[in-house]
């Protein structure tokens, strides 16, 4: 149980740095300067949309992945 928990705050973790990252790159790539607060929010909505997406997806799969490994010795499920 324990070691479940220690596995999903790590996945966590590197899927939050991810989302940072893209929520980041959006800001200051991709989306200009807003010129009202309605388009501020609307950036900020936008961004947080895509990171949270990216987050929980790459989170989601390092997780399968390492089940995966959990599961397959030498070819052959336990």
């Amino acid at each position: 149980m324990k070691k479940n928990i220690a596995v999903s705050i790590k996945f966590g973790i590197i899927g939050a740095l991810m989302g940072f990252l893209m929520s980041f790159l959006m800001n200051y790539l991709y989306l200009p300067m807003p010129e009202s607060v309605i388009a501020n929010a609307t950036g900020n909505g936008i961004s947080g949309l895509a990171s949270g997406f990216m987050g929980g997806f790459m989170g989601l799969l390092m997780y399968l992945r390492a089940s995966k490994k959990q599961t397959v010795v030498n070819g052959k499920e336990k």
